[in-house]
């Protein structure tokens, strides 16, 4: 689902910009007044889960690889305004310095990913857990399936960005100048992988830690609870820790070179040199439903690709000849640096301390 430079054309990825935007910009307000407490760190954490999470390439149907995100359990925890800066924030991450999406692409991931799978997530999860205890067995099968939701619905709207772009921009000859292939192969080929085993992976994922928090730090589902609870402007709790959750995302990370063991690309991602490959276009159309690519690179797509050179692409800094010590150092650079992205969006939000939240904090 990270679409690479030069899949779409400078003009869908300025309107998609442009239709992330307001979501960022509300977002970034809603919960401006709640940056001076304990949603730094729980804001911080879960943009290191999304970037960790989505580092576990898993194989899908055809040949092709995908990966959970982490979304739903971001929404259930944060609230959809500060999820869709956790997510947005581990994905800017990972294109800038790892090459995974694109800079120009970063609107239309964070679009996808970010916004449809948290307000998706959200809406879900609020709709079926209804006015059910915080601990009741509903709120478990609720998450479950508000991250099946989240995870399908980005891939459709990933889907429809690739697919529609052979549609809308053509050379002189006809052919396609980014994303080869239509809307008839483009969506087909992203939902099936999604439908049958990232968005499960989306689901145990989201379920498994609900269940665990509902035994553990309740408190932390009652930000979000709708009529069983406070809403998203209530106060965390305090006397609740985070520590087992960043233990958790420790062993995470520890796991991350897992993701290498996957073959094959995700769809839509391979690179230019890709399609001159014989082994590669075999791959590409495998998870084409058996559609050929085109003998080259599409022209635009070749000259945006290289727009940006991510300083590690592919989690593989060239220094280090272990793909496997590469990946995990990669895991643990990223990690940091979303923390500080984190801190640093709080810092310029002016997440500071009102005069009322210093008698709150300490009560």
């Amino acid at each position: 689902m990270h679409i690479p430079d030069g899949y779409l054309s400078p003009a869908t990825c300025a309107a998609l910009y442009a239709g992330a935007a307001p979501f960022w910009y509300v977002a970034l307000r809603r919960i401006r007044s709640a940056l001076h407490t304990r949603l730094v760190p729980l804001l911080s954490l879960f943009a290191a889960f999304s970037f960790v999470v989505m580092m576990f390439n898993i194989p899908l149907p055809g040949g092709s690889t995908g990966h959970a995100v982490g979304v739903a359990l971001a929404a259930i925890v944060l609230g959809p305004s500060g999820s869709i800066l956790a997510v947005s924030i581990a994905l800017a991450i990972q294109a800038f310095f790892f090459g995974d999406g694109g800079i120009t692409a970063l609107g239309a991931n964070s679009l996808n990913m970010g916004v449809v799978g948290s307000l998706v997530a959200f809406g879900v999860y609020r709709l079926i857990a209804g006015r059910s205890a915080l601990t009741s067995r509903r709120r478990f099968v609720a998450a479950g399936l508000a991250g099946y939701a989240a995870v399908n619905a980005a891939a459709f709207f990933t889907a429809v960005e690739f697919g529609i772009q052979p549609m809308l921009y053509q050379d002189a000859s006809g052919a396609p100048l980014y994303c080869p292939y239509p809307l008839s192969i483009a969506v087909p080929a992203m939902m099936i992988g999604h439908m049958t085993v990232a968005g499960l992976a989306e689901m145990v994922l989201t379920a498994g830690v609900v269940a665990y928090l509902q035994r553990s730090d309740v408190g932390l589902l009652r930000r979000t609870a709708g009529p069983a609870g406070d809403d998203d402007s209530a106060p965390l709790p305090e006397r609740a820790t985070l520590r087992p959750l960043w233990i958790a995302l420790g062993v995470l990370l520890v796991l991350t070179p897992l993701g290498v063991l996957a073959a094959g690309s995700a769809w839509g991602e391979w690179a230019p040199s890709a399609f001159g490959d014989p082994a590669s276009r075999q791959a590409i159309a495998a998870a084409s439903l058996d559609r050929q690519p085109p003998a080259r690179a599409p022209r635009g797509l070749d000259r945006l690709s290289t727009v940006w050179t991510a300083p590690f692409p592919d989690y593989a800094p060239r220094f280090l000849r272990s793909a496997t010590i590469g990946y995990l150092l990669s895991a643990m650079f990223g990690v940091g640096l979303v923390i500080l992205a984190v801190t640093a969006v709080a810092w310029m939000a002016g997440g500071r301390k009102p005069p009322d939240a210093v008698e709150t904090a300490g009560t």
